[in-house]
């Protein structure tokens, strides 16, 4: 027998009365235990609870915060001799063991397999747990893999990583099925979708599978499907940049909508009108909410889906990647006892999130706060949430309606999108409630002068708003792959600097690696002006509409543009000089069309 069995075979034998009564037969195990502050009540309703609903010793007690998963697992490694890794190596990982373990059988055991150039090992969380393990070193045909600790989270992050680098893209699927005749493949999959045939054998549903999960592990935020005369392609937006992945036969354009159309329970019949639906869909341990937008075209239907991944967690003012001075005049405006704060910028451009990270900040059992939404992006406890559904007449002028009478505290508003919506609002910040909103212009100052096109009264606007936050993400340069370049004269006029930044300054370029799929960019941040409704800014407000001079203003007043704090983000290595320029001038939208490299 083993070393560690051998330990785990001494240890297993913990006299649980010992252990509350504190007598000499107490084990070395269980002193650790209670040294480390785990109660002898806690102890003993772990023994009597273990092996009920499959969950070890070790993790009652860690389910039942007797003791952090941490600490325990490094108590765990000095009793019974095994290494603890905070991390695991996943870089050039072997996931060759994917092809002969189930996952669902990593997961119900909670180890992995790590085979890499450094380290062969199986990474387990409950010691006491070794049976698994020797039946997984028999399926490996390796019979000396030592055993390592790692925290659940470590082990699920490591068996999803794994088992979706072995699960094929949806292009290879359709090249290795295209060695089959063309006319032999387009049959298959035409006649699956005509018998919506729920088998994940179906051709026609591997491939849809593929897509989705291909753009989750992509980051995607959406899948275009569209239609031409000749093909039919799909594209995926990452990052906020549209990239054409895969070119299929026309032919398949009919069967993929069909399949996408039950999926979100529309009608298949109907293919000469815009539907909207929804799909619900859970990959490895993510909650992935898909909103599906059909449309007719020359061509046929063109199909795009939102995917709003539910598990994500909320962003903190923190995480937003303001600067420490906007954070705390960011939250001094959030604690306002009423008024409205209007969050603008084009779709996409991070609006939801800054709102919910400023709802997460100011969420507290005494406060009320209550949101009505198209769609409800993030949940959170504690907050009462509205789903517009325009088909029952629940409009966001509706429910506002209701709102107010529920007695709240603070309103979201999804988007002020009508006068009708506008003057509610308004209405609700002048009796007492703080609303947060967000509103489709292309600058602060611009916003007032939306509102006053509605048909708002300029004294309304100046009454009740508090200040107004513009914003627009830009793309992170990838921290694996970035260079140093000196910018040429003309790049740096056109953020209107000049050379003599380059003194003190050091200035990143893209260039591009496995890691960021070869863009140079890995991930978002936002870059924001806030302009907060002072009473100099009110009384030109009075006097006029006029965005630009509402900006001059306000800039006068020592406001940070939106290019300004692009450029300081530019000049602390966070993105390029050609992404704050991207986001804060008018560009044509082809620009932002990247062809598949």
């Amino acid at each position: 027998m083993s070393t560690i069995h051998t330990a785990l075979n001494i240890s297993a034998g913990i006299d649980k009365n010992a252990a509350v009564s504190g007598g000499g037969g107490v084990s070395s195990l269980d002193e650790k235990l209670l040294a480390a502050g785990v109660s002898s009540e806690a102890l003993a309703e772990a023994y009597s609870a273990k092996g009920k609903g499959g969950a070890g010793f070790f993790e009652l007690l860690t389910r039942k915060k007797a003791i952090d998963e941490i600490p325990l697992l490094r108590i765990l490694s000095e009793h019974f001799s095994i290494p603890f890794w905070r991390e695991l190596p996943m870089e050039s990982i072997n996931i060759d063991f994917t092809q002969s373990v189930p996952i669902h059988y990593l997961k119900k055991h909670k180890m992995v397999p790590i085979i890499t150039a450094e380290a062969q090992v199986i990474a387990i969380n409950d010691p006491a747990n070794f049976q698994p393990a020797d039946d997984l070193r028999l399926l490996l045909q390796t019979q000396n893999l030592p055993m390592v600790l790692a925290t659940q989270d470590a082990i699920t992050a490591a068996i999803n990583l794994a088992y979706d680098m072995s699960r094929s893209s949806a292009k290879d699927y359709f090249e290795e099925m295209s060695e089959s005749t063309a006319d032999d493949l387009i049959s298959e999959i035409s006649e699956t979708a005509d018998l919506l045939d729920e088998t994940s054998d179906a051709p026609i549903i591997k491939l849809v599978n593929l897509l989705v999960s291909g753009a989750i592990k992509d980051r995607a935020s959406d899948i275009h499907v569209e239609p031409y005369s000749g093909n039919l392609k799909i594209r995926y937006r990452i990052d906020g940049i549209l990239y054409n992945i895969l070119s299929l036969p026309r032919r398949i354009q009919s069967p993929l909508t069909s399949r996408l159309k039950i999926m979100a329970k529309l009608n298949i019949a109907e293919k000469r009108l815009p539907q909207d639906g929804r799909i619900e869909l859970k990959i490895a341990d993510r909650l992935v909410d898909v909103r599906v937008s059909v449309i007719p075209t020359a061509f046929g239907e063109r199909v795009v889906l939102r995917l709003l991944d539910k598990s994500g967690n909320i962003l903190m003012l923190s995480d937003l990647g303001m600067h420490d001075e906007r954070i705390k005049l960011l939250n001094r405006l959030i604690k306002s006892p009423y008024g409205i704060i209007l969050v603008t910028g084009p779709t996409g451009s991070g609006k939801t999130t800054t709102l919910y990270a400023a709802l997460s900040t100011i969420n507290r059992s005494e406060i009320n706060i209550i949101t009505i939404e198209d769609p409800i992006e993030y949940q959170m406890d504690g907050v009462g949430q509205i789903q517009v559904n325009p088909k029952i007449d629940l409009t966001f002028a509706a429910g506002l309606r209701s709102i107010v009478r529920q007695d709240p505290d603070v309103i979201l508003i999804g988007e002020i999108r009508d006068r009708e919506t506008a003057e509610i609002a308004i209405q609700s910040s002048l009796t007492g409630h703080l609303v947060f909103s967000t509103l489709h212009t292309n600058d602060a100052a611009s916003a007032v002068t939306r509102l006053i096109d509605m048909g708002i009264e300029p004294f309304l606007v100046t009454s009740s708003i508090v200040a107004i936050i513009a914003q627009r993400l830009v793309r992170v340069l990838c921290l694996h792959c970035k260079e140093v370049y000196t910018p040429d004269e003309e790049t740096l006029a056109n953020l209107g600097l000049n050379l003599s930044v380059l003194q003190n300054n050091t200035f990143y370029r893209k260039k591009g690696c496995n890691l960021c799929m070869q863009t140079g960019f890995r991930g978002r941040s936002a870059i924001f002006e806030i302009m907060v409704v002072d009473d100099n800014i009110r009384r030109l407000v009075l006097k006029t509409s006029d965005a630009n001079q509402i900006n001059e203003l306000a800039v006068m007043q020592g406001m940070i543009t939106l290019q300004q704090d692009g450029i300081q983000k530019v000049m602390a290595g966070i993105t390029t000089t050609e992404e704050v320029l991207r986001v804060t001038r008018s560009l044509n939208r082809q620009d932002d069309i990247v062809q598949e490299t």
